[in-house]
């Protein structure tokens, strides 16, 4: 049977590629995925999945039913996409989902709206090959992913799935990939450290504290703590960044007296939370016991994001790392799917974080990347995705659905 998938995945080419133009097109900012929402629901419909919904946060669910005597499957994309930023950096319009060369262009076309086109189509091959699966194949399409706390993800498992009594057994995310597998990346920590001081008049320095003073020996110790980070195997190496310096009360004429940076954090297996704030409260503690004078804090960002439903939470910036192995059950399973309809795929990591961290490194349930999309587009005013890989993919997305849900 997988051996036909190349060939009606082939059949499906112009569809397919409609799609991802048409979500090309389709501006999804975080925050503002409704039109998109609708579009992929409008598509999961015309394309005959046994359900399709919209959850009360937003996200959206597409189920192709088993008959409920194997494990199920997740394919999972988020919906949401960067600002394309200044239009004057772009060769093609950032919505214009425009094809030359073989590529699809645009913002989002490499991350993630090729995946989620080649995951979609990918449950509608199975349909049109008349596959019954034992387990269930499920699409979510995540709301405000890009901002890194997993809003949708979370919310989609811990609510949505919980209400429903919808589980599954694995996650094929479409974060790109370039046709191999991935299987896994480091966490992220945002931490801020605050400095205090007093204020004075500029004429008169000595009269205050000067925070932003205070803030240069953290500075300092910040710089040694990271040159001094540890190495995963497979992950690399743990970083630490400062990319956010603020002073207030941020005029002339007047001393600051709070100074704060942001730190970002990438944590390696083994390393938590915990351990990374214990790192900068350990020098905060330092340089207090040998300057009076000197007063900090630091804690995990939060933020408040909210829906286009409407619906809002205080989000923490962490994410665990995670890593499954080449022989996990799981990653055969897909090599195997993979390599029976012609495609070799090697293993790699991401460098960024994606919600995987939640599946996986929160919720223990194996994550694996698969996508014909291509990392160094991400972001850029350069995006794009081959287009042959999109069809590519909609076989290889259906093969590993056959693997792993019988």
């Amino acid at each position: 049977m997988l051996s036909k998938f190349n060939e009606l995945s082939e059949s499906m080419r112009d569809d397919v590629i409609a799609f991802t133009q048409k979500l090309i097109q389709t501006p999804s900012i975080s925050g503002e995925e409704e039109t998109l929402a609708k579009l992929t629901v409008e598509k999961m419909k015309e394309l005959d999945y046994d359900e399709v919904f919209i959850d009360d946060i937003g996200n959206v669910v597409g189920i192709i039913k088993g008959d409920g005597s194997g494990p199920s499957v997740m394919y999972n994309s988020h919906m949401d996409h960067v600002d394309p930023g200044d239009l004057s950096n772009w060769k093609y319009d950032p919505y214009g989902g425009e094809i030359v060369d073989g590529y699809v262009h645009g913002r989002a076309a490499s991350d993630v709206k090729s995946g989620m086109a080649a995951q979609i189509y990918a449950g509608a091959l199975l349909k049109k090959a008349g596959v019954q699966l034992k387990g269930d194949f499920i699409y979510t399409g995540v709301v405000q992913e890009e901002p890194a706390e997993m809003y949708g993800m979370a919310y989609l498992c811990n609510n949505t799935f919980k209400e429903r009594d919808i589980t599954f057994d694995a996650m094929i995310s479409s974060e790109a990939t370039s046709m191999n597998l991935y299987l896994g990346h480091r966490g992220r920590i945002e931490m801020e450290v605050t400095t205090k001081g007093r204020t004075s008049h500029g004429s008169a320095p000595w009269r205050g504290v000067n925070a932003v003073y205070k803030m240069m020996p953290v500075i300092e110790e910040v710089q040694k703590l990271y040159e001094n980070l540890p190495e995963d195997k497979f992950l690399g190496q743990a970083s630490l960044a400062l990319t956010i310096i603020d002073c207030k009360p941020g005029f002339l004429s007047i001393i600051p007296d709070v100074c704060t940076v942001a730190l970002d954090r990438r944590l390696i297996r083994g390393e938590t939370k915990e351990d990374a704030i214990g790192q900068i409260q350990e020098i905060l503690d330092r340089l207090a016991a040998a300057d009076p004078d000197f007063k900090a804090e630091v804690n995990v960002r939060t933020v408040r994001e909210t829906s286009y439903k409407g619906i809002s939470a205080d989000c923490e910036k962490y994410m665990n790392p995670w890593a499954i192995e080449e022989d996990d059950a799981m990653v055969v399973k897909c090599v195997e799917a993979l390599n029976a309809i012609g495609q070799k795929p090697g293993f790699g990591k991401w460098d960024f974080g994606t919600d995987a961290s939640h599946i996986t490194g929160v919720m223990g349930i194996p994550s694996i990347g698969y996508s014909p999309m291509e990392e160094e587009y991400a972001h850029t005013p350069y995006d794009c995705c081959k287009v042959d890989n999109i069809v590519k993919a909609v076989a290889g997305n259906a093969a590993i659905a056959i693997k792993i849900a019988g």
